[in-house]
């Protein structure tokens, strides 16, 4: 299994990075977190026709901006998009005129389904969890190909961060701020509290992705914080555009 990073800044894209998406491909499914400005390369690396699965940890525009770029794309098992609770009218009113076209006339078929409501309906399993950020944000727990893969959407390290992360062979978790700072009202972690929160939970590997490009400014910058992560959990990465971790 891969997972591809394909937009790795938060807020906006510089040199450094496009906004935030990144791609699991499975043996039996392609699943995409968020949809930044990173997904327009989608279709570079999904080649075989398996179905796709999009989860939107939540809905500010880095994370949403590329929903319009789905149009492009022509997968022939169609597209399923997942939101968290009672997001579906959220998702229907950016996805229509006059922001872009509206689901009926994109080239793939779009379903969307919403958690925990729909879980049933999801063939592999997955847990959402509530995560703090300014706007009600998603956290999501998947199990593909013996794998325990979490993801942390926007979010500062909380209660709920345990329970996502725990014993996950591979942590995804944004960091946004630099080493040392914090923002206790937006909800977006340091590399310092990730690692912790990585050694608490027993992972096996952490991803550092969604670095402010206010405070990154270079990729240099990133390596900063994977050092400083790596004092307290030695298996962290910062990830950079179109790098790949196998699993």
């Amino acid at each position: 299994m891969k997972v591809i990073f394909l937009g790795t800044n938060g807020w906006y894209c510089t040199e450094t990075g496009e906004t935030p998406c990144i791609l699991i491909d499975s043996k039996k499914y392609y699943i995409v977190l968020d949809a930044g400005n990173g997904i327009r390369k989608l279709d570079k690396y999904i080649i075989e026709n398996k179905p796709v699965y999009l989860f939107l940890s939540h809905f500010h525009l880095d994370h949403t901006f590329g929903l319009h770029v789905l149009l492009k794309f022509k997968f022939e098992k169609g597209i399923t998009i997942v939101v968290g609770e009672n997001r579906i009218k959220d998702l229907n009113t950016l996805v229509n005129p006059p922001f872009t076209q509206n689901f009926k006339g994109f080239s793939s078929k779009i379903s969307v389904l919403e958690l925990p409501k729909d879980l049933s309906k999801i063939p592999f399993p997955v847990e959402s969890f509530k995560m703090f950020h300014q706007d009600e944000d998603a956290g999501y727990r998947f199990k593909l190909d013996e794998k325990i893969i979490a993801y942390s959407g926007d979010t500062g390290v909380i209660e709920n961060s345990i329970p996502l992360a725990k014993n996950a062979d591979l942590l995804i978790h944004e960091c946004s701020n630099p080493v040392g700072m914090t923002s206790p009202i937006w909800g977006h972690a340091n590399p310092e509290e990730v690692a912790n929160l990585a050694k608490k939970a027993g992972v096996k590997k952490l991803a550092l992705t969604h670095f402010d490009p206010d405070f990154y400014l270079t990729l240099e910058q990133r390596n900063v914080s994977q050092e400083a992560a790596r004092k307290i959990f030695p298996e962290t990465y910062a990830m950079r555009d179109d790098q790949v971790i196998e699993l």
